[in-house]
């Protein structure tokens, strides 16, 4: 063996030494390893218990999991189980809330009042509860979500968004939010809870491995947490990962797909295996299964009606969107009323929820729009195969299970369930804007479906022997227009398409596929020309950081250009300042990064620094360390003088020093020795006078020593090598059009960018200001204005002439500069990297 090893030593003497000890190293480590375990599994089979296999089974589980643990699939697996886990245990907990209410209001039957007083306290108490509870432990919980992960995933940081706090706050919050019976939604809020659970559980995977302190790895696993939330939220994990996208990205990196559909699958199989386990449901089933024929599910001449859904569903969208923000506007303006809700913040939940609660009282105004149903009971029945009634009479319905409800002797079908639409639009506009967890997607969804099912009883009363095809009878099946208003209705409020994959997936059937899509497009045309969706009219409405997008058709995007946009007066530090000049530039701004330019005169920029990193330096050269060092060296100096003037004279030395003590004393006499707090006099007649006035002396005449070292140090030049330098920051020119600013933005991720004309630096352009260039000259009444510099330029400035004309000009006033020396541009080049 030995005389193997020497001859692949000699064999090898062509390659490097330095790379034949890399791979003997790397040889030598991973056979001890393996002699290691070796010698564990040996001594784990030497033992004869019974558990020795499971010991050895153990172990080698223990080193293949850390050894993988940090790869995505584990996360993505512990996400999805966490998620499904957080799901169940939320819906069990809602169910049981729910039950308790018809409890209390079936077990008061004999007294109608204490029925009301029970039908009304329960649902105010919890709302009441929720918002108490989220507004003291983190209001960052109120709301859906989506709109700060829309920002978030954006590339904003918004604090105190992903915390425990605010993960507890919404989960306990949403819970009895939805437990009172509100006309409130869930798939927002779990978006937000599916990112808490990403972003902790990110924390928490760091402790194996570093790649997930990594920033854009933390988004991406945010971007797989948001399909996770509808995923396991519906038990939809195809419409969920498309849902998401569509709501959170304006642009999304396809290497996160898999990511998305791995974490949603095994979260919404884990959630409906968990109701098997409960006995919830026989096996894994669809969330609300529907029985609509296959062989003919509808005919060619009812399309026209699903294009009718599709449209008229389009304006209710953007209606509910108007309403919904209307309402929130007028709350604020009202100062009066905003003021004294301020100070009152649990008045404002408890009033509406009063107030809904009341219309929906079953034996009042709730008897004629099935007011005793839950959102999934009526959704249940609203999606129901079999037809209500045959012309609209009380006497020829045919009611079953939960679709008692919409009976009335008195009123007919549709007058229901047009009192339910009506009612439950504004309701679920005024329920979304309470400060609690919630969402709008749910009460939306109902509301289509609602809407769908009246068409399709108008059309099963229109045509009750049905529509005849080559001389067979196919019925009409209202629950299949039911099916394509929710879709269309639940896609217009949100502006996406993926609401008819959701819809497939909850119902289990893809009959209806065609008519589905005819109407989501349709709605989506509408709504999208009239209103922005729900989550940008919360974003618009909160102020967030987003970047809106810009309108169709607008040109006036192309004309206006960075240059008209940009801030002039940029902050900026020198290659050769002082650490006094990078002081004040700090203390002027609170900008996160400043801009590192080679001098005043030629503002060649070099790179970008983070605030952090200027910081550190300015306490690296100013720092604790450095001044204790040089309290050190000003002590060492005046023992060795002190030493030299008491070996030329001793007499003369005490004499001064007494003097000196005398001096010290009368000087200070009203003032206490900070260790025995007794008079500086009281010192001078005591044994230890001399070390307690030789504190006294250091203290008091080494400020001034120290006040300028300091003064020196901000003096000297600011060295670059400790500080990490972003050589290459995003540079844009000052002809960029706000249009591919725009683009380049939102693909990206950015919140700034310098602006440069030939590597000079001559402003710099900000989420801010692009925000208000868009909103200035697309605006929503459709009034344009463009920015002043746009307005006076003319279609022949920018001509390719001009345009050289000014480059030469560029160039010659360069040629005139002064050139630098030859190793300036290497110590530049050196510091910037």
């Amino acid at each position: 063996d030995i005389l193997q090893e020497k001859k692949n030593m000699y064999g090898r003497y062509t390659q490097e030494l330095g790379v034949y000890a890399k791979e003997e190293a790397a040889r030598l480590r991973e056979s001890g390893q393996r002699r290691s375990v070796s010698r564990t599994l040996d001594l784990l089979e030497y033992d004869k218990g019974r558990c020795a296999k499971c010991r050895i089974c153990t172990v080698r589980c223990q080193k293949f999991l850390i050894s993988r643990v940090g790869e995505d699939w584990i996360f993505l697996i512990l996400l999805g189980l966490l998620m499904a886990l957080v799901s169940w245990v939320m819906d069990f907990c809602i169910a049981i809330c729910l039950q308790a209410q018809k409890w209390m209001y079936g077990g008061l039957d004999s007294n109608v009042f204490l029925q009301y007083l029970a039908w009304v306290t329960y649902p105010v108490v919890l709302i009441t509860f929720s918002a108490g509870f989220t507004q003291i432990l983190a209001p960052q919980a109120v709301g859906s979500g989506i709109p700060e992960m829309k920002t978030i995933l954006r590339g904003v940081v918004l604090k105190e968004y992903l915390t425990f706090k605010t993960f507890v706050a919404k989960v306990i919050g949403l819970t009895c939010a939805l437990g009172s019976g509100m006309p409130l939604g869930k798939e927002g809020p779990f978006v937000h809870i599916a990112s808490l659970c990403a972003a902790l559980l990110s924390k928490f995977m760091s402790l194996f491995g570093g790649i997930y302190e990594n920033e854009s790895r933390n988004i991406e696993m945010l971007a797989a947490a948001c399909a996770v939330g509808v995923g396991c939220c519906f038990a939809a994990p195809i419409g969920g990962v498309l849902f998401s996208i569509e709501v959170t990205s304006t642009f999304f990196a396809v290497r996160n797909y898999w990511r998305g559909f791995f974490a949603a699958t095994f979260s919404a199989f884990i959630f409906r295996v968990l109701a098997v386990w409960n006995r919830d449901e026989e096996t894994i089933t669809a969330l609300f299964k529907t029985s609509f024929r296959l062989d003919f599910p509808f005919d060619l001449q009812e399309l026209p009606a699903f294009a009718v859904i599709g449209i008229a569903n389009g304006f209710g969208g953007a209606l509910f969107v108007y309403l919904n923000r209307l309402i929130v506007q007028f709350m604020r303006k009202q100062k009066a009323i905003n003021r004294f809700l301020m100070k009152k913040r649990l008045l404002y939940p408890a009033l509406v929820t009063l107030l809904i609660s009341t219309l929906t009282f079953p034996p009042g105004f709730g008897q004629f729009m099935a007011g005793k149903l839950t959102q999934k009971e009526s959704l249940v029945t609203l999606l129901d195969n079999r037809t209500w009634a045959k012309q609209g009479i009380a006497e020829e319905f045919d009611y079953i299970g939960h679709s008692e409800a919409w009976k009335h002797p008195q009123v007919n079908v549709f007058v229901t369930l047009v009192l339910f639409i009506v009612m439950k639009f504004w309701m679920s506009a005024l329920a979304t804007t309470i400060p609690v967890p919630c969402g709008a997607f749910m009460p939306v969804f109902v509301i289509g479906a609602a809407f769908g099912r009246l068409v399709g009883e108008s059309m099963a009363a229109w045509f009750p022997d049905g529509i005849h095809t080559d001389g067979t009878i196919y019925p009409i099946v209202p629950g299949g227009y039911a099916v394509v208003g929710a879709a269309a209705l639940s896609g217009a409020v949100t502006h996406t398409v993926s609401t008819a994959v959701i819809v497939f997936e909850l119902t289990g059937q893809i009959s209806h596929i065609l008519p589905v899509m005819i109407a989501v497009i349709l709605a989506n045309a509408v709504a999208q020309s009239l209103q922005p969706s729900l989550y940008d009219s919360i974003i618009r409405i909160k102020k967030l950081p987003y970047l809106p997008e810009l309108g169709w058709g607008h040109h006036e995007k192309y004309n206006i250009r960075v240059e008209d946009i940009m801030v002039r007066d940029v902050r900026y530090i020198t290659l050769n300042c002082s650490y006094r000049d990078l002081h004040n530039v700090l203390l002027t701004g609170h900008l996160k990064t400043l801009a590192l330019v080679e001098s005043t005169e030629s503002m060649i920029l070099l790179g970008s620094i983070e605030r952090a990193q200027l910081q550190a330096l300015l306490s690296l050269q100013l720092g604790r360390p450095r001044r204790l060092a040089y309290i050190r060296e000003r002590a060492v100096e005046d023992k060795k003088r002190l030493s030299v003037v008491s070996n030329d004279s001793s007499e003369n030395s005490s004499h001064r020093a007494s003097q000196e003590v005398r001096f010290q004393v009368r000087g200070h006499s009203g003032q206490r020795c900070k260790k025995c707090f007794q008079p500086f006099k009281a010192h001078y007649f005591q044994s230890h006078r001399k070390k307690c006035l030789q504190n006294v002396t250091a203290e008091f005449c080494m400020s001034s020593k120290i006040t300028e070292w300091e003064e020196k140090q901000l003096d000297e030049q600011v060295n670059f090598n400790n500080c990490k330098i972003d050589p290459a920051p995003f540079q844009l020119v000052e002809r960029t059009s706000l249009h591919k600013t725009h683009t380049i933005f939102s693909l990206l991720g950015l919140d700034h960018a310098f602006v440069t004309s030939i590597g000079r630096l001559i402003g710099v352009v900000s989420l801010k200001e692009l925000r208000k260039a868009i909103e200035g000259s697309v605006t929503v009444k459709g009034a344009k204005v463009r920015p002043p510099l746009a307005s006076f330029r003319d279609s022949g400035t920018s001509s390719s002439e001009n345009e050289a004309t000014e480059l030469h000009k560029l160039w010659d006033r360069h040629k005139s500069m002064p050139l630098p020396r030859e190793h300036t541009p290497s110590e530049s080049d050196e510091k910037s990297q």
